[in-house]
């Protein structure tokens, strides 16, 4: 039994609403890269070079990445010499399991917050402007809260017009306490912020930061001089940077993540809007091209449609339809 189907058969059993999350999520990808794929199985019977081409051209469209659809062919050609595959429908589930095993690497996925055991957990957050970076922190704030943790935010973001009183509206919404100031360096805000929590005994401190890409030399200054401040304060600390990515902007949030990734130590992605777009493949390019994991994913505009990622959900949401 191939992978899909134990997925099939384990999302059967449970985890319904999250399975309907991702499925209704991914619909857009689905339609368009799905219905392709059963339509050249269909224009297809056997597999041939022919074959391969037009496949090859389907998952570049996808936004799956150039480098990363050359590499995934050049396996599936492989199994197919070797497996003896001639029919295009016993195919299909060898594409699943090589999609799946793309983003697995023979590595530990994880996905989860890695929290600190003795005071507040710091996550930074990282990304341009307009990826949805404080809508973001918002969602997570509000399923934080749901779980019963104290939480703070922090507006870091001290440049944008408007970046902080859209913060302290997340901070009316989900009832967590907002650090900021108009007059102070983001550092120094964040100083402020982390000395609070630890006073007060919070659980997580989740910290805007400003997204302008287009200094590098200024931005890692900024990201640098925060880091040392929260480091100083906390042992450890941030103990998470998530980059966020917006998956509408295909391959130029594949650059943003190479970009940062130079400048920062990311630990993992936040991959918003991927309901808005159907080259949901960005997720396989993403972890390929900068071998870090997608932590969290938008699928859809409510508080808590941004949710943990998860590669088997997100593989059976992909391909339900084949």
């Amino acid at each position: 039994m191939g992978l899909f189907n134990k997925f099939k058969n384990i999302f059967n059993k449970k985890d319904k609403e999250e399975i309907e999350v991702y499925d209704k999520g991914l619909e857009k990808t689905r339609k368009e890269f799905v219905n392709k794929i059963n339509f050249l199985n269909s224009k297809y019977k056997k597999v041939s070079n022919e074959y391969f081409d037009e496949l090859e051209e389907i998952l570049i469209m996808a936004d799956i990445g150039v480098n990363t659809v050359m590499d995934f062919i050049d396996k599936l050609k492989y199994r197919v010499k070797h497996e003896n595959i001639i029919d295009t429908q016993d195919l299909k589930e060898v594409i699943i399991d090589e999609m799946f095993i793309i983003y697995v690497n023979n590595q530990i996925v994880v996905n989860k917050i890695n929290y600190n055991d003795n005071g507040p957990t710091v996550i930074l957050f990282v990304g341009v402007n307009g990826v949805g970076k404080t809508t973001t922190i918002g969602k997570i704030a509000y399923k934080l809260k749901n779980e019963g943790k104290k939480v703070m935010l922090i507006a870091g973001d001290t440049f944008r017009a408007g970046a902080i009183e859209q913060l302290k509206e997340w901070g009316r919404r989900t009832d967590s306490k907002v650090v900021f100031s108009e007059s102070k360096d983001p550092s120094s805000v964040v100083y402020d912020g982390i000395n609070e929590a630890i006073n007060d005994s919070y659980d997580v401190v989740l910290v805007d930061t400003a997204g302008r890409l287009q200094n590098k030399v200024n931005l890692m200054n900024e990201l640098e001089k925060m880091n040392k401040v929260i480091s100083r304060l906390i042992k450890n600390a941030p103990h998470e940077t998530l980059l966020v990515i917006d998956a509408t902007t295909g391959q130029n949030g594949i650059s943003q993540a190479k970009s940062f990734k130079e400048i920062t130590n990311i630990s993992g992605i936040v991959l918003t809007k991927l309901d808005g777009t159907a080259k949901g493949g960005i997720v396989l390019a993403i972890k390929e091209s900068v071998d870090i994991p997608v932590k969290f994913v938008g699928l859809g505009e409510k508080e808590n449609d941004l949710r943990v990622f998860d590669i088997e959900k997100y593989i059976y949401g992909l391909f339900k339809d084949m």
